[in-house]
């Protein structure tokens, strides 16, 4: 996994440099690397972006211990991470296991914070993997509703057209990333959970 090592390095530097304590970190692949309002949106719960590209969830569960090291108390970690692990093969049982491996090391550090996951979204440029994506985003979250503080965020179903596959609208010409509207719906799914974020900052958008 050397090839992550320049992003590793970026997101260190990023840690060192923060002028605030970190309360929120959203931690995953590059779906949150390319969200560029991500912290404007979340700034009232000292949010962090620590996005890396082309990252898989098994990617980021063995480089958590690197990259959290200096942070210390946290509140609440979003994670968004997976459909490249299936898109690398990986088969989605394998991807439960990560989540669950990460979940520990998170619970181990930082005890009962706000873990949430942001369902696997179905991209139009893995069509082909939708039925993994569907199944895998279902056994996630039955394993998210196993603990209070666990929450799953489902982007999966409003990410889909009348016929069932993965809506273009929603995307870049890759059919992999979103675009700015898919991001404008990524950021609405999230704020509907006030468990996760309180709803005065919903208000404010909508």
């Amino acid at each position: 996994m050397f090839w992550y090592h320049p992003d590793l390095e970026r997101l260190e530097n990023h840690i060192q440099e923060l002028e605030y304590d970190p309360k929120t970190i959203f931690y995953g692949s590059s779906t949150l690397t390319l969200w560029d309002d991500l912290t404007t949106i979340f700034r009232e719960h000292n949010p962090v972006n620590l996005g890396f590209g082309g990252s898989t969830l098994a990617a980021c569960t063995w480089f958590f211990d690197r990259i959290f090291e200096n942070i210390e108390e946290i509140d609440a970690i979003v994670i968004y991470a997976g459909d490249n692990d299936l898109s690398d093969g990986r088969h989605p049982e394998e991807v439960l296991l990560f989540l669950e491996n990460i979940l520990l090391k998170i619970r181990t550090k930082y005890g009962n914070i706000k873990c949430s996951y942001i369902s696997i979204k179905p991209s139009v440029a893995r069509n082909h993997l939708l039925e993994s994506i569907h199944y895998t985003n279902n056994n996630i979250e039955k394993l998210m509703s196993k603990d209070d503080n666990f929450h799953f965020v489902n982007i999966y179903d409003a990410l889909l057209d009348k016929k069932g596959k993965p809506n273009s609208k929603y995307f870049e010409e890759d059919g992999l990333h979103f675009n700015a509207k898919g991001y404008k719906l990524l950021t609405k799914t999230l704020l509907m959970y006030p468990k996760i974020f309180p709803q005065k900052i919903f208000e404010k958008m909508y």
